[in-house]
């Protein structure tokens, strides 16, 4: 599981639990609630990123610290209005008042407020079911959103991928897409070959990368995106290829 998709599902997992609210006293979870910020702050630090313990504690300094931890602000190319360009795991966050992340599908998960509608005061716990909540996307305003930036680790196979899908590995529906999506791998390509796969074309790839490459080399495979949804349909590692690729024209 990617740092990412671990930090949303401790998001997602708090929320479906009640007996984790909001309060904004006892906010780092000493009597099972949170408020927003220490919400999404300890998912990350969960996940392994050091975001509290390099600083950050608030809304206020979270823009800060997150980019020094290895963030990326996307603002830019997220339409905030609807949500176009989102990807599940992304920090939304109003520097003043609020955070929240994004689960996909048009969803975000956040701690939001107590059941006397108050910031502390309320009873341990979700009293009402909205205080920890996934619900609809909106912009709250946002005025930053933020990225974590995976580190880059070798990827499975194409091949690999569809075989765990069709072994329950990676959920069904949406929650596959999004894992999948949330791990680096291209949802269509590997739904394609596990399409193959069920209708009877279980041979796994034959042919080593190095001769793969040399046929892409040789124009057999496409350009562009065609080459790579048909590399990886095949169930070939469409990065591997293009590696070796590039090493095969450097020489």
């Amino acid at each position: 599981m990617s740092k990412t998709e671990s930090a949303i599902a401790w998001m997602e997992k708090m929320a479906a639990d009640n007996s984790h609210g909001y309060d904004q006293r006892y906010r780092w979870g000493q009597k099972g609630d949170f408020d927003c910020s220490a919400a999404v702050i300890t998912a990350w630090q969960q996940a392994g990123v050091n975001v509290r313990g390099a600083g950050a504690t608030y809304t206020g300094n979270m823009l800060g610290v997150f980019l020094k931890c290895g963030f990326v602000d996307v603002t830019s190319s997220v339409n905030l209005a609807t949500g176009a360009g989102l990807k599940r795991g992304d920090v939304l966050l109003n520097t003043s008042h609020h955070t929240a992340m994004y689960c996909g599908g048009g969803r975000e998960v956040e701690a939001s407020i107590n059941e006397k509608g108050t910031a502390t005061g309320g009873k341990p716990g979700d009293q009402t079911g909205r205080e920890f909540l996934v619900r609809s996307y909106r912009n709250y305003p946002w005025n930053h959103v933020l990225r974590y930036n995976e580190p880059i680790v070798a990827k499975k196979s194409v091949d690999e991928v569809a075989r765990e899908v069709i072994a329950g590995k990676w959920g069904s529906g949406v929650d596959r897409r999004n894992r999948l999506d949330a791990a680096g791998y291209d949802y269509n390509a590997v739904q394609s070959r596990v399409n193959a796969l069920l209708s009877g074309g279980s041979k796994a790839p034959s042919k080593s990368v190095t001769e793969i490459a040399r046929e892409v080399i040789a124009g057999k495979w496409g350009n562009g995106s065609e080459r790579r949804r048909r590399v990886q349909a095949a169930g070939y590692n469409y990065a591997a290829v293009q590696s070796e690729v590039n090493r095969l024209l450097k020489r």
